[in-house]
C-alpha cells in the first residue's frame, strides 16, 4: 500500500554509491525510488496502516481476552527485561 502524497528526502551517497544504484535500477528496470521502496519493505520498516491491519487481524484471530493478552505481553516483557 503507498501513499498518494509524496515526501522528498535528500541524502548524500559517495560517487561509487550513487553510480551502483543507477546502475542496480536499471537492471531491474526500476526507479531509484522503486529500490529503495522494496529495500524499506524488505528491512521491516513498513507503512503504518498495514501494521494496524496486522494487529487487528492478530488480535481477531489470537482467541484471547484483553486481560488474556495484556497478561501473555506483561509476562513476555518481564521475561525480556529479566534475559538483559
Amino acid at each position: 500500500m503507498r501513499c498518494n502524497t509524496m515526501s522528498r528526502l535528500t541524502i548524500t551517497l559517495s560517487a561509487l554509491r550513487y553510480r551502483a544504484l543507477m546502475e542496480a535500477a536499471a537492471q531491474r528496470d526500476k526507479t531509484i525510488d522503486q529500490l529503495i521502496d522494496e529495500s524499506l519493505d524488505f528491512y521491516g520498516i513498513k507503512l503504518h496502516e498495514p501494521a494496524q491491519g496486522a494487529v487487528r487481524r492478530a488480535r481477531a484471530h489470537s482467541g484471547l481476552s484483553d486481560g488474556q493478552a495484556m497478561a501473555l505481553a506483561l509476562d513476555a516483557q518481564h521475561a525480556a527485561r529479566q534475559a538483559r
